[in-house]
């Protein structure tokens, strides 16, 4: 069994009988409220602006009797204070185990310990594993074939293709990859995620790239404009949540003023060139 260290992930542990309903209340995602990290599948999450923007996002799995969730690096003290100040007075712990913990990805087969499915609507991604540090010696500290899988699987992360506080849930597909409950009551920037699906006003959305001889951060152009911003590159591939209306000829988009090669995630469920009206 292989276990690759993933050390741009930060982990956090929420405990107590109000545990579930802070999370529930204050994310987008259906939290789970039972499981005991063997397997059962983690819920994908984003922790949103009031003006719908995501400040972060990760997964979310029972284990212990508690909730754990990884953020990544980039975001993990501001998600922390965050998360204190939406406690308020309610009966929840939360324990920063950075120091103490480690998040892994396995994919060959099922880890031992405190693991979870990571699965985002139809993508089987594999297993999110959770170790203390000195039981992780022997995971391969390359975390390049997550990476390397994520991206052809279309499935963007914050911090490695986007910063904080830029992009809307709906940018990066959550509403198709199962990480917003639409069901359940209001959360943070749940006004703004509703009118977007309601409306149809999504109008940027991730796209697969390759063939990138250009460096992450680079502009995606399309006919002369920027469509988007290109992710983290691997082996030349990269996502970009690029403007849809924009990429009317997938034959002349560009990165660093060389052609690339673009393809939607095959969970895709909108269209290149697809224009979007304007939200009001």
């Amino acid at each position: 069994m292989t276990i690759h260290l993933r050390p741009d992930r930060a982990l956090f542990r929420f405990s107590g009988p109000d545990a579930h309903r802070l999370l529930n209340d204050v994310v987008t995602g259906e939290i789970p409220s039972a499981g005991n990290g063997d397997g059962e599948k983690a819920a994908a999450w984003a922790l949103l602006s009031p003006q719908g923007k995501i400040l972060a996002e990760g997964l979310a799995g029972h284990a212990e009797g508690a909730l754990w969730l990884d953020v990544h690096q980039s975001v993990a003290d501001d998600f922390f204070k965050r998360m204190k100040m939406y406690r308020l007075r309610a009966q929840v712990v939360i324990d920063d185990l950075r120091e103490s913990h480690r998040v892994g990805f396995a994919q060959d087969a099922e880890p031992d310990g405190i693991r979870h499915a990571d699965r985002l609507g139809p993508i089987n991604m594999g297993w999110r594993a959770i170790s203390p540090v000195d039981a992780t010696d022997e995971w391969v500290q390359d975390d390049a074939p997550y990476h390397r899988e994520r991206i052809g699987a279309g499935i963007m992360h914050q911090g490695n293709d986007f910063p904080a506080n830029d992009a809307f849930a709906h940018d990066i597909g959550l509403d198709i990859l199962e990480g917003i409950d639409f069901a359940k009551g209001c959360y943070v920037g749940q006004e703004v995620v509703s009118r977007m699906k309601h409306r149809g006003t999504a109008r940027r959305r991730p796209v697969i790239l390759s063939g990138i001889d250009a460096p992450a951060g680079s502009a995606v152009m399309a006919g002369g404009r920027e469509a988007g911003i290109v992710g983290q590159v691997v082996d030349g591939t990269a996502l970009a949540s690029v403007r849809l209306d924009r990429i009317t000829d997938p034959a002349a988009v560009t990165v660093g003023g060389k052609p690339v090669d673009i393809a939607l995630p095959v969970w895709a469920t909108y269209r290149l060139g697809e224009v979007i009206a304007e939200d009001e």
